[in-house]
């Protein structure tokens, strides 16, 4: 049995539909299915998911924004028409939403978390009813049918490890399976949202829980590039990397994965395939536990940006018990995650998302580490962004570091600070914002030669 996952863009349209259908019926091992909510059509076109956000938001303000539901109905409308598929859908749509907004008006988050959801919920129902009007055995399972128990938190669902059990009993079952992606239901009867991007998560779950060969993930890449085709022209595809190699770029900045998605088939070691929905034929990117490294140290670059650096000096600071403790328990207090935390005997940087140090938290967390630290010197170094060098390959190569601190003072960038993991799967450097898209290029020439053979 394979799961297959399609992406918003996979479903976009009536079209896309029409592809999605071929892509499932030509494989019988493709049995569960899981769908996102229809994504954009063209440039400039609406997320769904954008869509009904906007609409939560308006009910939460005091008045349903009639244009926007209008907006969201118009978009499965125009499927279920072009589809030739039975009317009556659209008002079992519409129906759904005015319940989920009668029972949940006046709870702003579980009214959010239940709108959201129904994007995927909605379009789960319109391909399984597509896939009945082709002539074929199709249901559509609820994830509250299928098994998949999460945790009460709204928009940060995780899912709980009773859940694979009841999963499994899926396999008893005849025909295609669709199911929606983004969501599950707690033990409190909720419906709770995984955090955005939680399609993939749905899928992996499943496959988890199923067992499957393959968890089949497709989007409208044909394969996994070692760097964003936004940042390098033409970058190399991948033809396999390793679930750690994946991570280490998904938290970096890579959007083809949500960087918990793979949690659950990494554990089970289910091999992944990224495909193209619009060229199925493309043999994709297999996600796998080992690889051959064959000579290839280096298999991915990933920046992101929005970074910044709280940097601690004090005098002796290596000789005084429980100052780092001290020092991230202040983070604790203020509910801030930090990323790293290189240091030295009399300083210490912590390395922040910046978008948590809002809502008086800056302050708050500056004047605590001065008073409750006794520090000698205290700043905030901002617009920063990372870079990821990441390879399985590292560990075993002399250079490489070498290779990449040249590689950088050929693209003028200060490098703010250098950090990397006991497992030498990964190398990170801090830059200035401005200069990320020259030192990514400069790094993905020193690493990936034009001269030199695709990675297989």
């Amino acid at each position: 049995m394979k799961v297959v996952k399609f992406g918003g863009s996979s479903v976009a349209s009536a079209e896309q539909y029409k592809k999605v259908a071929e892509i499932i019926l030509a494989d019988k091992e493709r049995k569960a299915v899981i769908v996102s909510a229809p994504g954009k059509r063209f440039d400039g076109d609406q997320k769904t998911t954008d869509l009904l956000i906007e609409l939560a938001e308006s009910i939460n303000n005091g008045k349903t924004d009639q244009a926007v539901m209008a907006k969201v109905l118009d978009r499965y409308n125009e499927i279920i028409s072009e589809l030739h598929l039975d009317s009556s859908l659209i008002q079992t749509i519409k129906g759904r939403l005015e319940e989920l907004i009668s029972l949940y008006k006046e709870d702003e988050e579980r009214l959010l978390d239940a709108l959201k959801s129904s994007g995927e919920d909605n379009n789960a129902k319109v391909m399984t009813a597509y896939l009945l009007s082709l002539g074929h055995q199709a249901s559509y399972i609820s994830p509250k049918e299928a098994g998949v128990i999460v945790t009460d938190e709204p928009g940060n669902a995780q899912i709980l490890p009773e859940a694979y059990e009841r999963i499994a009993e899926l396999r008893n079952r005849e025909g295609i399976l669709v199911i929606p992606g983004f969501f599950g239901y707690s033990y409190q009867g909720n419906i709770v949202t995984f955090p955005r991007g939680g399609s993939d998560i749905t899928g992996s779950i499943i496959a988890a829980g199923l067992n499957a060969v393959e968890y089949e993930n497709f989007t409208d890449v044909d394969s996994v590039y070692c760097v964003s085709p936004k940042m390098v022209k033409n970058p190399r595809e991948l033809k396999e990397i390793t679930y750690r190699e994946m991570r280490e770029l998904a938290y970096s900045g890579f959007s083809v994965f949500h960087d918990e998605a793979l949690q659950p088939v990494f554990q089970k070691g289910i091999p992944v395939r990224v495909k193209n929905t619009n060229r199925p034929e493309a043999e994709g990117t297999r996600i796998v536990l080992k690889r051959e490294l064959k000579g290839q140290t280096v298999i991915g670059i990933a920046s992101d940006n929005d970074f910044c650096s709280l940097n601690i000096t004090k005098y002796l600071m290596n000789r005084e018990l429980g100052f780092g403790r001290r020092l991230l328990t202040i983070l604790e207090d203020e509910g801030i995650s930090y990323e790293h935390t290189p240091s030295g005997i009399d300083n210490m940087s912590i390395i922040l998302r910046s978008h948590q140090l809002v809502n008086g938290k800056e302050e708050r967390v500056l004047q605590r580490i001065k008073e409750e630290l006794d520090v000698d010197d205290i700043n905030i170094e901002r617009k920063l962004a990372m870079i990821m060098v990441v390879g399985e390959g590292m560990k075993e190569a002399v250079g490489v570091a070498a290779k990449a601190a040249q590689a950088l003072a050929e693209s003028r960038s200060n490098i703010k600070m250098i950090n990397q993991g006991s497992s030498e799967v990964s190398m990170m450097f801090g830059v200035d914002e401005e200069s990320v898209t020259r030192a990514v290029n400069c790094l993905y020439n020193a690493y990936f030669p034009s001269t030199e053979k695709a990675i297989h």
